[in-house]
């Protein structure tokens, strides 16, 4: 069969499918563009045909028929079923060394299925994780393929034409590994995310409930945090959130707004695939739950007679004072959530046998994706300089910062405990830290507890072994590994 003249298809052209057609036609590659229904293939070419050169197809036949060889169709529909039905229609019409890319948020177990079976045929499948939302997808967002190398060579020039671009001119997007690599790299920064966001929300709520600031005024303090270390994109647009009135009423958007946060469950696959890994994430644990939270309104309904604190209001130079103590301590916590995250993705390349490049994952996140931080640079040096650093709360300059955050960081979070205002993400973040600097912690008991009721035995600090007292009778202590 003889190849078209378009470069790349694209097949789901809902917003995120349109903009990345877009991005690729304004970027002087020839789209295919094709949808199930065909009247929103005919739409995109009637108000962004001059943005480029796109290829209209109403049928699957006609869409593939207008591919160059090796065909390059990529796929945005919803996960899960829809995605394999889709899968399997093109399939059926690609020859072997065609490339089919799933550009949706998938699972990455299945995107580790749908690979093999694929291979099997010949095909290469490209599980390709998106962050950017529709402006990203339009104008460059951080791109995460995974697959064979081989796809990366035919597909990668185009990846890297579209991705944003770093500070430094780098674009964001690499070659992140084998099959599932690329989307669940993507489900890390998710879950990631959603500790960003949460910690985030939690700064506000202490500025506002403990500290007596206003919403505009927070805004502005958010806008002075922004152009130091903690500048990021969720940083810069929640200045802009605290900052619109709502139209209707006058008031502040953000008291407008229904305090019930919805999840599409990218974070909640980060949780559940950590507890499998092994790979304590409680930062990113607890944002899922808080956001779960909030949506048991006839829980919160319930239990709003039950009696809190009382709260003393702060004035001004004590609200600055514990403003900069916010900073620090949301600093911190930030820090340690994305050290969370970086354990995971070792975790999960080790588990996968992947061989991701911490270093690379921070380069591709610095511009493009929704958790860009002015720090991820920094994160790129800790692991270029060291790729087996153990944790980047190990690199000097990251644990010397958070030694000196450390004192703020506790009086906010006692703060948060006097008044009643609820600080997750940031208790969590701190009883981490603890955690992990702690010369003893009480898992011996813990140990202890579980040889006595179940025989589950244990190992000794003063010597090799694995040993079990016999609760129920001396209390001899014998030895159970044959030693």
């Amino acid at each position: 069969m003889s190849g078209g003249r378009a470069q790349i298809g694209v097949t789901g052209l809902a917003v995120m499918g349109r903009n990345l057609a877009r991005n690729f036609a304004r970027n002087g590659y020839t789209v295919a563009v094709h949808n199930r229904t065909y009247g929103r293939t005919r739409d995109l070419v009637e108000q962004f045909g001059g943005e480029g050169d796109f290829v209209p197809a109403e049928t699957a036949e006609e869409f593939v028929a207008a591919l160059e060889r090796p065909r390059r169709v990529m796929i945005m529909v919803k996960a899960g079923g829809p995605t394999d039905t889709v899968i399997e229609e093109f399939a059926e019409l690609l020859e072997p060394g065609d490339v089919i890319i799933d550009g949706g948020n998938a699972h990455f177990e299945d995107t580790r299925r749908r690979e093999a079976a694929l291979r099997e045929r010949g095909l290469h499948f490209v599980g390709t994780g998106v962050s950017g939302g529709e402006e990203g997808a339009l104008n460059g967002p951080s791109i995460m393929p995974g697959g064979s190398p081989e796809s990366y060579e035919s597909l990668g020039p185009m990846l890297e034409r579209i991705a944003a671009r770093a500070p430094d001119g780098t674009p964001c997007t690499t070659h992140v590994g084998p099959d599932g690599a690329g989307h669940f790299v993507k489900m890390v920064h998710n879950g990631i995310e959603y500790a960003d966001m949460q910690l985030i929300a939690e700064a506000y709520q202490l500025l506002r409930d403990v500290a007596g600031y206003a919403p505009d005024e927070i805004a502005d303090i958010f806008r002075g945090w922004n152009e130091g270390r903690l500048g990021s994109y969720l940083i810069e647009i929640t200045a802009e959130v605290l900052t619109h009135t709502d139209a209707a009423t006058g008031a502040p958007f953000v008291d407008v707004v229904a305090d019930r946060a919805e999840q599409k469950g990218t974070g909640r696959w980060t949780v559940q695939t950590a507890l499998g890994l092994g790979t304590p994430v409680p930062g990113i644990a607890e944002a899922v739950f808080a956001r779960s939270l909030s949506g048991h309104t006839e829980l919160r309904t319930a239990a709003s007679p039950l009696p809190g604190p009382q709260r003393t209001p702060m004035g001004r130079d004590e609200a600055a004072d514990f403003a900069d103590g916010v900073e620090r301590s949301l600093y911190a916590s930030k820090v340690i959530s994305y050290a969370q995250g970086w354990d995971m993705i070792r975790a999960g390349s080790e588990e996968y046998d992947w061989h991701i490049d911490l270093s690379d994952v921070a380069a591709i996140w610095r511009a493009g994706c929704i958790i860009r931080a002015r720090f991820l640079d920094r994160i790129r040096a800790a692991f270029t300089s060291d790729p087996w650093l153990p944790t980047l709360l190990a690199d000097p300059e990251f644990a010397k910062e958070l030694g000196e955050a450390q004192y703020a960081w506790r009086d906010v979070v006692a703060a948060s405990v006097r008044n009643g205002v609820p600080a997750p993400g940031m208790s969590s973040a701190l009883a981490y830290y603890d955690g992990l600097r702690a010369p003893r912690l009480p898992a011996a008991l813990l140990q202890a507890q579980r040889d006595y009721f179940g025989a589950h035995t244990y190992q000794r600090t003063d010597r090799e072994g694995t040993f079990h007292t016999l609760w129920g009778g001396d209390r001899e202590e014998i030895r159970t590994d044959g030693g």
